[in-house]
């Protein structure tokens, strides 16, 4: 008895101080997240964006200081729960009816820059003999919308937490470099506002990425712009459904091996979500702008937490040798995608 009394008196502590690590990690993802979203006020940062500027801090003090193996479990929390979460909760930006209705024209062109950006990617990852996973990330990023697509990819594919935030890093960054090019060339292109947005939203990366650029097109611009950008995110989908088909038909003994392809559930909830809010939300059900702000605010915190997650995980001594020749692969694929989506709109 008294031995028995002695283990259950050993082992009671021991469960708070798990949760408190647990509870420290995912606090440490969000702070690092805060320091990224103020890196993204100061003048040059803010063209990056609040997720870049979190995976830059997240990668450069995993370098420097590392972190406690204690509360490694939140921070893998933070990168797969949360990521998953947030996915689904993207799915609210997701006007289904405005795509249907309004943009199946651009829906044509946006599955041709899908399977364009994603073979064209893989076939010069071959070429440069560049890694291929972080490689075709890179091309699901550019085909169909940066950070969000990457992260619904991954575990379809079985893509390593440090391959997907290289992915995320380097999406956001050619992103961001491409979107403030577009701006550039605005001024002395050949296209009137509608055929600018077009073009900025058949061809950039994030969403962010496209509103940056079409905002010197003006509200038409800027609306169509973002249509032709959600068309893609509408594909996201379909796109997931064929790469789990692919994988299952690529690993068809993976059951011995114990790696078997698992379905992502997060991909209903973005269904869902999508649905409820192109024909639920605001309509049957009213819901005010401030609250969908917030959600989308929450959104972004959620996302921009679980990529710090992610970087956490990067090591720079591998980055030089894994990510150069996916970056090539994928540089020499947007400038293609950008000259090609030119003469399409």
């Amino acid at each position: 008895m008294v031995s028995s009394d002695m283990t259950s008196e050993q082992h009671t502590p021991q469960r708070p101080s798990k949760w408190r690590a647990w509870i420290g990690g995912v606090a440490f993802t969000f702070f690092i997240a805060f320091l990224g979203y103020l890196l993204a006020k100061v003048p040059g940062f803010d063209h990056i964006g609040q997720l870049a500027c979190a995976i830059i801090i997240a990668v450069a003090y995993r370098q420097f200081f590392g972190y406690p193996e204690i509360i490694r479990s939140g921070i893998a929390f933070t990168s797969k729960r949360l990521l998953r979460a947030a996915i689904i909760l993207y799915g609210l930006k997701l006007n289904i009816d405005t795509v249907l209705s309004d943009g199946l024209g651009l829906l044509a062109r946006d599955v041709g820059v899908i399977i364009f950006a994603i073979f064209m990617t893989i076939w010069l990852a071959k070429v440069f003999k560049a890694d291929k996973n972080i490689s075709l990330l890179l091309g699901v990023g550019t085909g169909v919308c940066g950070a969000a697509a990457i992260a619904a990819v991954a575990p379809i594919i079985k893509a390593k937490d440090e391959d997907t935030a290289i992915g995320v890093g380097i999406i956001a960054l050619m992103g961001t470099v491409f979107a403030i090019g577009y701006t550039i060339l605005r001024p002395i292109l050949p296209l009137d506002s509608i055929e600018y947005g077009m073009w900025a939203g058949i061809s950039l990366h994030e969403v962010a990425h496209v509103a940056l650029a079409g905002a010197p097109a003006g509200e038409d611009g800027l609306a169509i712009a973002l249509l032709a950008k959600l068309g893609r995110v509408f594909l996201l989908v379909p796109l997931c459904f064929i790469l789990i088909f692919i994988m299952k038909r690529k690993h068809k003994d993976t059951d011995e091996t114990g790696n078997k392809i698992e379905f992502p559930w997060f991909l209903v909830g973005f269904i869902i979500l999508s649905i409820l809010g192109s024909y639920v939300f605001g309509h049957s059900i009213p819901v005010s702008d401030n609250v969908m702000e917030g959600v989308f605010t929450l959104t972004t915190w959620l996302l921009t937490a679980a990529m710090v997650g992610l970087g956490l995980n990067v090591s720079l001594r591998d980055l030089k040798d894994r990510a150069m020749r996916p970056l090539a692969a994928m540089t020499v694929t947007s400038i293609l995608l950008s000259v090609i989506a030119y003469f399409i709109i």
